[in-house]
């Protein structure tokens, strides 16, 4: 049967941070890994949560996806309750990624962008997708991995455990063959080093162990901007009797100390997954992680017209819009405001609301970018109600997306 035949895990601060916030559980056949995020050691405990809630193993009924996907929304709810009751930790979160063999396959249960590979025949296959701002644009094609990999907020994540009382959580089953090897790691190892390198590191190794190790060398090596956790283990064909846990427990994998004992770096930040109440585009009520986002404020809503006017002003813009053309000229003019889940939106018409609910204004172009990262010295050009042309308000926002309109 097919069953784990090696398995080693490492964990590093890194070159840029005083304090690690990574944490893992190994036991297997159950693996786990979470980055942790929100400052002050906040992150260290959200991600040594996290680990904790899977010691006790996964429930007893349901299928390994959603077994999985229970143990991670509990681990979700304690990091929110938390957070709640312990003003010190407000705003925590962590990524979490983790692995369980049955039967021959890799059940995977994921949020965040700490990532899941399989080594395989010589190549490195991505099992998890980012839940992150570039990775989202990426997908949408609105940038290149290239231009990602520079993108000023490639640090961004969009899903995390903790900031909500609610996480969604990605589940899927992956079989495996004898020979193949699981990677777990976090964003310190995948931003600094290459997945061809990774791939070619795993191979040329004697084993897990230097394997592991040499992970950890040449992401602080490339600058260790970020902590480091790297887990491995090998599947193998395995004698029944010999097919149970193995004796690596790891809860919150323990801090190394860091390499250069240099300033802390800024960390990621989960994005305000608060959103707005469902009105009309523009409002936003951010949730600030770490790094903290710029003050939001409130994006500019569509005005709504005063009460006393707003029969006549009806009955004149519809008189206008219907005679001599205007309609056509209202197809022409474009604004920006914010959607109902605070995300940059170009709205082609006229940024009014009038009585019974009467928009004169239409969804053009939702952007991948939410209005707490646009800075505060830039958000009356983006939420001033201003009317411009297609290519004007187009131009503006795909510059938002290239991260060239930042702090």
């Amino acid at each position: 049967m097919l069953g784990v035949t090696e398995t080693v895990w490492r964990t590093d601060t890194g070159r840029q941070r005083r304090e690690n916030e990574d944490s893992a559980y190994v036991r297997a056949p159950l693996f786990v890994v979470a980055d942790g995020m929100g400052g002050a050691q906040a992150g260290e405990v959200a991600s040594r949560m996290a680990v904790e809630t899977f010691e006790r193993g996964l429930p007893e009924s349901g299928s390994p996806e959603s077994r999985l996907a229970e143990l991670v929304r509990d681990a979700n709810q304690r990091i929110y309750d938390r957070s709640r009751v312990d003003r010190g930790r407000a705003g925590m979160g962590t990524t979490l990624t983790a692995a369980y063999l049955t039967d021959g396959q890799l059940a995977i249960a994921h949020v965040g962008d700490s990532r899941a590979y399989l080594l395989r025949d010589g190549r490195l296959l991505r099992l998890t997708q980012d839940h992150s701002l570039v990775d989202e644009l990426v997908r949408q094609g609105k940038l290149t991995e290239a231009q990602a990999a520079e993108h000023p907020q490639r640090s961004i994540i969009t899903r995390a455990l903790g900031p909500e009382p609610e996480v969604e959580v990605d589940t899927f089953t992956y079989p495996l063959r004898p020979g193949d090897v699981l990677l777990l790691c976090s964003d310190g190892l995948t931003s600094m080093v290459s997945e061809e390198r990774m791939a070619e590191t795993i191979l040329t190794a004697p084993g897990l162990e230097q394997a592991a190790d040499r992970l950890i060398d040449e992401a602080n090596e490339a600058g260790g901007r970020d902590n480091i956790t790297v887990v491995l283990c090998r599947f193998g064909e395995v004698d029944k009797e010999g097919s149970g846990d193995q004796p690596t427990i790891v809860a919150g994998a323990p801090a190394s100390p860091a390499g250069d004992g240099g300033p802390a770096a800024s960390g990621r930040s989960a994005l305000a997954l608060a959103t707005a109440p469902a009105t009309a585009p523009g409002r936003l009520a951010p949730r600030p992680e770490r790094p903290a986002a710029p003050a939001a404020g409130r994006p500019r809503r569509p005005r709504r017209l005063a009460k006393p006017l707003a029969a006549l002003i009806a009955l004149v813009v519809v008189l206008f819009l219907v005679g001599g053309g205007g309609y056509l000229a209202s197809r022409q003019l474009y604004f920006i405001g914010t959607n109902n889940q605070g995300i940059v939106t170009i709205y082609r018409g006229f940024p009014y609301d009038l009585p019974a609910g009467i928009h004169l204004y239409e969804t053009y172009l939702e952007s991948g970018v939410p209005a707490v990262l646009v800075p505060a010295d830039r958000r009356g050009q983006f939420f001033d109600n201003q009317l411009r042309s297609q290519e004007d308000a187009l131009n503006l926002v795909r510059q938002l997306e290239l991260g060239r309109i930042s702090q």
